[in-house]
């Protein structure tokens, strides 16, 4: 049974869409940096990324995915509040033009 402290893996995941004219170079960079975080912030446990891929073209003009994985909703809540994490925060932002964060816990279906 899981305790108050809203155990159990958590994703974080932040949808993004750059801003028009940011260099791809620029862009690298900003991904290099936040993959960084989970060295700097012992809550976050692993990151991956990537860019849209769809042929579906629902993205809402959304380009980037950005996947953290947390062992609790308050790991994510040290994260959020972490300096490094604020530090960070306050480049990024106001490189996008979107963003979008969503947290979920993963469930399996049963049988």
């Amino acid at each position: 049974m899981e305790g108050s402290n809203g155990g159990g893996v958590v994703k974080h995941i932040l949808l993004a869409k750059f801003k028009d004219g940011i260099p791809a170079d620029q862009i690298n960079q900003l991904i290099k940096q936040y993959a960084n975080l989970v060295n700097l912030i012992e809550p976050m446990k692993s990151f991956h990324w990537g860019e849209n891929v769809s042929i579906e073209n629902f993205h809402q003009g959304f380009t980037h995915v950005f996947e953290s994985t947390f062992d609790s909703t308050d790991g994510i809540a040290e994260y959020i509040d972490h300096p490094a994490h604020v530090e960070y925060a306050n480049i990024l932002l106001p490189q996008l033009e979107k963003v979008l964060v969503i947290d979920y816990k993963p469930e399996k279906v049963s049988p």
